[in-house]
């Protein structure tokens, strides 16, 4: 029953295209907990609430594919 759920809220792809330099500790940090830490770098994560607010903390520094 869980694999249904996990298929019905879908995914995201985020892919890392600024960089942390010269940014503030909580945006690094949010990058981190994002699994990116390297330029040009994608991860596939759950759409979540959660995740939606750590993109919009760092929408300047990602770029965003449903």
């Amino acid at each position: 029953m869980a694999a249904k759920k996990d298929a019905a809220i879908g995914t995201v792809k985020i892919t890392q295209t600024g960089s942390p330099i010269r940014r503030t500790k909580d945006q690094r940090a949010t990058l981190i907990g994002l699994g990116l830490n390297k330029m040009h770098r994608t991860v596939e994560l759950k759409d979540t609430p959660e995740v939606r607010g750590m993109i919009k903390k760092v929408a300047h520094m990602v770029s965003v594919a449903e």
